[in-house]
């Protein structure tokens, strides 16, 4: 098995608001497609790969409790983070060392879920 996890799907109660709220924060813009005739907004990712989507479905409620999901900063948290609040979003716990692990960072997205983001060693 090489990931345990291979997809993650972030709800929107306004697509179009969580769309314009991850392209700012990654910094580019974040296709849309029907799936299903679901709105699906593909967050950017590499194959092979973990990958996921907004979801602009209604049986998919935005949460701050259940899983938290931790993105990919790739080195930049600090730029990320100065994102969050402009794009509509809270910073819920600043930068925080987890030790050889890296650095996270726990986030609101405009949809009201929690998000964490993450910062390998050595990245910065």
């Amino acid at each position: 098995m090489r990931n345990l996890i291979n997809w993650i799907e972030i709800p929107a109660v306004d697509f179009d608001r969580a769309v314009a709220f991850y392209g700012t924060l990654f910094d580019r813009a974040i296709p849309t497609e029907q799936v299903n005739g679901i709105a699906h907004g593909m967050l950017p990712y590499e194959q092979p790969g973990v990958g996921g989507t907004i979801v602009g479905d209604p049986r998919h409620i935005p949460s701050t409790g259940g899983a938290l999901v931790y993105l990919n900063t790739d080195g930049q948290l600090d730029t990320f983070l100065s994102r969050v609040e402009p794009a509509g979003g809270q910073v819920l716990m600043p930068a925080t060392s987890i030790g050889p692990a890296g650095i996270i960072a726990v986030i609101l997205d405009s949809e009201g879920n929690r998000i964490g983001l993450h910062q390998e060693v050595g990245t910065e």
